[in-house]
C-alpha cells in the first residue's frame, strides 16, 4: 500500500483510510489500485467482518486527483484503475461502513451510495460536479441516486451541480446520520463493530437481499465508463481541466 492510503486491522474490521490530507484526499490512480486490492483481501480474510472507509478531518476526498484526469485529457493513458475500483466497491461481499467529514466531491460523494451506513458531520456537504467538468456521472451514481433521493433532486446533485449539506443527506435518506466532527470516528467505529458481533452468514444473506442483484449495478458501471472515457478525451473536459488547474 502506498503512503496515501493507510489499511489497519482493528479486530474484526477493515480500516481504509485515506492519507493525502495536503491534496484533500484527491484520489489518484495509485490510492485506486490501493483501495481495490484492501477491499479483496478483506473480503478474502474470514477475520474481517466489516469494512470502514474514511478520509481525513475536514476532507474525506475532493475527488478523482485532476492531474491525472488532465494526463488522460492529452493523451496519456488511465482510467482503468478507477473502472476496477468501481466493480470491485459495488460487488464488495462484506458490510461497508464510512464516516465523511467536509469535502467530499464527485468520488468522494459517490462512493457513499455502496456503502451501507454512513455517518457525516454537519459540516460535510456531497456535491458531483461531472457536468461542470464535461464529464458524466460515474460509480453507478445515475442509476442509484435517483432510487435513493428521487429524480429531481439526483438531477441536480449530479446535472446541476448543486451540493447536498449532510443534514439534507440523511433526511433524504442518502446517509445514516450526522454526528459532530470530534465524534465522527468513534461512532462510525460503534455501527462496525455491532455488525461485526452479527452471524456473519445471516448478515450476508440479509445485506445480500437488502441490497439486491448486482448485475445492473455493474452494467450501469460499465455504461457510465464508457461515456466517461469519451467525454475525458473531449474538448469540453481538456478546457475545462485547464481552467481548473489555472485557477489553482
Amino acid at each position: 500500500m502506498s503512503e496515501h492510503v493507510l489499511v489497519e486491522r482493528s479486530g474484526p474490521l477493515q480500516v481504509i483510510r485515506l492519507n493525502r490530507p495536503e491534496k484533500k484526499n484527491a484520489i489518484t490512480r495509485a490510492m485506486y489500485l490501493d483501495m481495490k486490492a484492501a477491499l479483496e483481501e478483506g473480503d478474502a480474510d474470514e477475520s474481517v467482518r466489516c469494512h470502514v472507509m474514511l478520509g481525513s478531518p475536514g476532507a474525506f476526498s475532493a475527488g478523482n486527483d485532476l492531474a491525472d484526469f488532465l494526463a488522460v485529457a492529452t493523451g496519456g493513458e488511465g482510467g482503468q484503475e478507477v473502472y476496477d475500483f468501481l466493480l470491485t466497491l459495488a460487488s464488495c461481499r462484506k458490510p461497508l461502513v464510512s464516516g465523511a467529514d467536509g469535502i467530499a466531491v464527485g468520488i468522494g460523494t459517490t462512493i457513499h451510495l455502496h456503502c451501507d451506513l454512513t455517518l457525516a458531520s454537519p459540516r460535510t456537504v456531497f456535491s458531483t460536479p461531472f457536468v461542470d467538468l464535461g464529464l458524466v456521472p460515474e460509480a453507478a451514481s445515475s442509476l442509484l441516486a435517483p432510487m435513493v433521493i428521487g429524480h429531481q433532486r439526483a438531477f441536480a446533485l449530479l446535472a446541476l451541480g448543486e451540493g447536498l449539506p449532510a443534514q439534507e443527506a440523511k433526511a433524504m435518506g442518502l446517509i445514516h446520520g450526522v454526528v459532530e466532527p470530534a465524534e465522527l470516528e468513534g461512532e462510525v467505529f460503534g455501527l462496525a463493530d455491532r455488525l461485526a458481533a452479527k452471524p456473519p452468514e445471516a448478515l450476508r444473506i440479509a445485506r445480500d437481499l437488502i441490497r439486491g442483484p448486482r448485475e445492473h449495478v455493474l452494467a450501469r458501471i460499465r455504461e457510465e465508463a464508457v461515456h466517461f472515457m469519451e467525454r475525458l478525451k473531449s474538448e469540453e473536459a481538456r478546457s475545462a481541466f485547464m481552467a481548473f488547474m489555472s485557477r489553482k
